[in-house]
């Protein structure tokens, strides 16, 4: 099968400096509409990959996520999410980037291209057999990525991938590959854009489904949060009072004596 990087056809709309910004807004508005969708096709490939992580992660396992420019991007920033979010140690899910964090802000020529360096970047980390790896590009080309998910496979660590491309190479050598094929961007090749959209909602269904099976979410809240301004605190303690009888102040005093919602809610039951 011949592979075609749907990613890089031109797009289907054209004189786009002719377009008024209504015309701009509305046309790339419709173009977002068609991202959710490719994603609902890609679901059982996500539940795969998914199960996967939960059942490594129960033994102890971190995921990691490697990708190159916006990709990349996309990965730390998931990754950075999740301790204030989920309140889980900031080494248990880590987001690395081609060219180093110099890279999250200005392109680093050349990084993505570096077929020895993702390797090297993931050993930083002591990785192991119990961890996951998920190399994200839309592309599905990347050299950084593509080597070291191949790496990863050479030495029984799983591994699974995001591309916005049917058939990527990448696709071919994750073990859990996820394909969420987008087509063409409104401004040709700029797969910040759809392509981008995807892969960052792929990125919360991941994190986000692998934390509630982990055990980090009660009902629908966030109870390990980390309580890190005004507003998480005080979200805290709606969260307490809508768990246990208590007044704001006595739930205020709970929660800074705690520190998380989890540990307050279970401290008054365990004295009631």
């Amino acid at each position: 099968m011949t592979f075609t990087k749907t990613t890089e056809q031109s797009s289907k709309y054209d004189h786009l400096e002719k377009m008024s910004v209504q015309e701009l807004l509305s046309n790339i508005n419709q173009e977002d509409k068609t991202v959710p969708n490719a994603v609902e096709k890609a679901l059982p490939q996500i539940e795969n990959l998914v199960t996967a992580i939960v059942q490594k992660m129960k033994l102890g396992g971190r995921l990691f996520y490697i990708g190159a420019g916006t990709s990349g991007r996309l990965g730390v920033v998931d990754a950075s999410e999740c301790p204030p979010t989920f309140g889980v140690p900031f080494d248990m899910v880590v987001g690395i980037i081609a060219g180093g964090d110099a890279a999250i802000r200005r392109a680093v020529e050349n990084a993505e291209d570096n077929t020895t360096q993702a390797w090297s970047d993931l050993q930083e980390f002591t990785i192991t057999a119990n961890d996951v790896v998920i190399g994200i590009a839309a592309s599905g080309t990347t050299p950084y990525v593509i080597n070291g998910l191949e790496k990863c496979n050479a030495h029984n660590i799983t591994t699974g991938s995001i591309s916005c491309n049917a058939d990527s190479p990448l696709s071919k050598t994750a073990q859990f590959p996820i394909d969420v094929v987008v087509g063409p961007e409104f401004v040709t090749g700029s797969s910040r854009m759809k392509a981008g959209t995807a892969q960052k909602l792929v990125l919360n269904m991941i994190s986000t489904t692998t934390m509630i099976q982990l055990g980090k979410v009660k009902g629908n809240k966030m109870v390990d949060m980390q309580l890190s301004n005004s507003k998480l605190v005080g979200r805290g303690i709606k969260m307490i009072m809508d768990e246990i009888p208590v007044s704001q102040e006595t739930a205020a005093t709970l929660l800074t004596q705690h520190g998380s919602v989890r540990k307050a809610v279970n401290a008054f039951l365990e004295n009631k």
